[in-house]
C-alpha cells in the first residue's frame, strides 16, 4: 500500500524547535519531489516547502525561509522538516506530499496540484 505518514508534531513554546518526519511505505520516496504544506481551519493549505528527487535542492515559503529546513534520508525512505524559531503563526496542521508524474528533475514543485500522494497530517501548535 503506498502511504505517507507524517509524526513528530506537538506543543512547543514560542522560539522553540520541532522536527517532523514524513515516512513512505510501499515505494521509494527518492524517487519522488516532496512537498510539506500546512493548514489552519478555514485557510488555504500553504506551501512551506518542497526537496526535488535528484539532487535534493530545497526551495521554501518566504514566511520560513531561514528557520525551516527540509533534509531526506534515503536510507530509511523518509524526508524531514526541521523548524526552528518557531513562532505562534507556525501553528497549524502539516502535510507532507509526493510530486505526481512525470517528475521534473532538480527542481520540486511549489503547488499542492503537483502532488499526488498525501499523508494524515500532524499538528503542531506553538503557544506559550
Amino acid at each position: 500500500q503506498v502511504q505517507l505518514v507524517e509524526s513528530g508534531g506537538g506543543l512547543v513554546q514560542p522560539g522553540g524547535s520541532l522536527r517532523l518526519s514524513c515516512a513512505a511505505s510501499g515505494f521509494k520516496l527518492d524517487y519522488y519531489g516532496v512537498g510539506w504544506f500546512r493548514q489552519v481551519p478555514g485557510k488555504e493549505r500553504e506551501g512551506v516547502g518542497c526537496i526535488a528527487n535528484s539532487d535534493g535542492s530545497t526551495r521554501y515559503a518566504d514566511s520560513v525561509k531561514g528557520r525551516f529546513t527540509i533534509s531526506r534520508d534515503n536510507t530509511k525512505n523518509t524526508v524531514f522538516l526541521q523548524m526552528n524559531s518557531l513562532k505562534p503563526d507556525d501553528t497549524a496542521v502539516y502535510y507532507c506530499a509526493s510530486e505526481r508524474p512525470p517528475i521534473r528533475l532538480g527542481v520540486c514543485p511549489q503547488s499542492a496540484s503537483a502532488y499526488a500522494t498525501w499523508g494524515q497530517g500532524t499538528q503542531v501548535t506553538v503557544s506559550s
